[in-house]
């Protein structure tokens, strides 16, 4: 089988291609990104979304789509990722593409007022309408390798006086180690069946929670207070000017609060990130991870 990764040199995308290359799958990538010194060997096409897509998809059996945006900016936007997605999809089924995985995101709905999670709904519903098999992965939040909430909330921790959390902190979260989300979306590449999957961890933190086992673990001490979601976000502005980069948005802020990172169903995954930041607490957080700089 000949597999297709939209984002094979990008944080998931790597995680995904190295376990199908070992498996001594041929692999190619769709991707606008340079091949980073750690990331897995091959062969790269331009993830252009124009009539060139269907070319570059040519003898792909399944694709694997790890593409979105995380937020809107002056270069890109969620509208813009519809839309590309929409096309992606087209061409993979011109190009006589098998089998779709996509990765989601847990409780999209095309009535959210985030436009992250409506516009993952949309196109969750663009892929059904192709009427090719596919798997729909939706993980809330992913860690290990060079993730980037969990290490940088360590490096808040680490650098911060005083750590502030929305509201009262009490919403839900469910991160699944990279690794595991990667194995998912190996095993149901070769699947055969339409599914939907929510691609959760075996641990179920509240937000306080989370930063209390953080702090805890990288062994910092820090006095953690409770401040309105509008001021968080000022703070988290502040500092994305300081390091050139967005650490937080209005959206992602709306989206925790209202426990859309969170469902009601058992884990796919078995790696539990309490052993994960243990193992690694060295050097967790001791570098700021960069959403604009990986773009």
């Amino acid at each position: 089988m000949r597999f297709a990764i939209t984002g094979g040199f990008g944080y998931s995308g790597r995680f995904i291609a190295r376990r199908l290359l070992a498996a001594g799958e041929e692999v190619i990538t769709l991707t606008n990104s340079a091949r980073p010194e750690d990331a897995p060997v091959l062969r790269a096409f331009p993830l252009r979304f124009d009539d060139s897509l269907i070319a570059s998809l040519s003898g792909v059996d399944v694709l694997i789509n790890t593409y979105w945006v995380r937020f809107n900016h002056r270069t890109f936007s969620h509208q813009q990722a519809v839309a590309h997605s929409r096309r992606l999809f087209q061409a993979a089924r011109h190009a006589g593409v098998r089998r779709i995985v996509h990765i989601s995101i847990t409780n999209p709905s095309k009535d959210s007022p985030l436009e992250y999670f409506s516009g993952k709904a949309q196109v969750e519903q663009d892929l059904i309408d192709t009427g090719l098999p596919h798997a729909i992965l939706r993980p809330a939040v992913l860690f290990g390798g060079h993730d980037i909430l969990i290490n940088n909330l360590a490096w808040l921790l680490r650098r911060l006086p005083v750590f502030g959390i929305f509201g009262d902190g009490s919403c839900r979260l469910q991160p699944i180690h990279v690794e595991d989300l990667a194995a998912l979306a190996v095993e149901q590449a070769c699947g055969t069946t339409n599914c939907v999957i929510n691609a959760i961890g075996p641990e179920t933190f509240t937000y306080r929670e989370l930063v209390e086992q953080l702090a805890g673990i990288i062994g910092v001490h820090r006095p953690i207070i409770q401040v309105p979601p509008s001021l968080g976000y000022t703070a988290g502005w502040l500092i994305g000017r300081a390091v050139g980069d967005v650490t937080i948005t209005r959206d992602e802020i709306a989206g925790l609060m209202a426990n859309l990172l969170y469902v009601d169903a058992p884990p796919v995954g078995e790696t539990r990130l309490t052993d994960w930041a243990a193992a690694n607490a060295d050097s967790l957080g001791k570098r700021y991870a960069s959403e604009l700089a990986r773009r």
